[in-house]
């Protein structure tokens, strides 16, 4: 599923763009994929994980160094997911365009790339297996016409978004006395175009005291059948109580709203 921009070799002075075609059919496609068109510094979201619900649309930039001894005439790259490239079950974008690149003033082997797209979560991302770790391929034309790519010239993580709640009674309540802390963890659920429970998670369910800024963790709690939340602490002075979800490999945080309990 390797795809490359039908671009002939141009001076990067000027920005470039292009629409790509199947690697089958692109300028060069037969062109051994070893030239000495060196990528670093490989940067997808400014080194963020990708987080998005149901219907996020995300404007995500990706930003590369191309180094070539003949100097880079062109350079491109996109994330793909899958087991490889000619298995890939995702790309972003779809259509991917030649990058923006500048040639360092300093040295003309040098060039630092750029591309943003849009990641339209209801269009782009059909299924959950697409959330984890995506790989960013990187290609590049030099001046002399010889191409390079890397597969795997850097990664970046596509998540789905997650929700947490929180709800402490009874309330008010007496010094001393139990107080109850429920909730429910949910995720957004591309494939079903909902959120849904996410169990077997550590949430940790912290309290603010009223008048403080500070949270402090007073423990951590695992989502039981649909996400649910449940756990008992004592009360001891007016405060807030929240759940606080750090995130996994496939699912980014969640912090609830704090709940105010009066305690007398």
């Amino acid at each position: 599923m390797r795809i490359r921009p039908a671009v002939a070799a141009v001076s990067l002075a000027t920005a470039l763009s292009a629409s790509v075609v199947p690697a089958a059919t692109a300028h060069a496609a037969d062109r051994a994929a070893s030239g000495p068109t060196v990528f670093s510094d490989v940067v997808v979201n400014g080194g963020k994980d990708i987080v998005l619900g149901l219907t996020t649309k995300k404007t995500v930039t990706l930003t590369w160094t191309a180094t070539d001894p003949d100097g880079v005439a062109a350079s491109w790259a996109y994330l793909w997911h899958g087991p490889n490239t000619d298995d890939a079950d995702g790309i972003l974008p779809h259509y991917p365009p030649a990058g923006t690149c500048t040639v360092s003033a300093t040295d003309p082997a040098v060039s630092t790339c750029k591309v943003s797209f849009t990641v339209d979560a209801a269009r782009d991302l059909d299924h959950n297996g697409l959330a984890g770790t995506w790989k960013v391929l990187a290609e590049a034309q030099d001046t002399t016409d010889d191409w390079t790519d890397a597969d795997v010239a850097g990664t970046a993580r596509i998540k789905r978004y997650a929700k947490v709640t929180v709800n402490a009674s009874p309330e008010p309540v007496k010094k001393g006395r139990t107080v109850t802390v429920t909730g429910k963890l949910t995720r957004a659920d591309w494939a079903g175009g909902t959120y849904k429970g996410y169990q077997g998670q550590s949430v940790k369910l912290q309290f603010r005291k009223k008048g403080s800024t500070a949270y402090t963790t007073l423990k951590t709690v695992t989502t039981g059948s649909g996400g649910t939340l449940r756990t008992t602490t004592k009360a001891k002075t007016d405060g807030y109580f929240r759940y606080v979800f750090t995130g996994s490999a496939t699912t980014g945080p969640a912090t609830a709203a704090g709940d105010f309990v009066d305690v007398r």
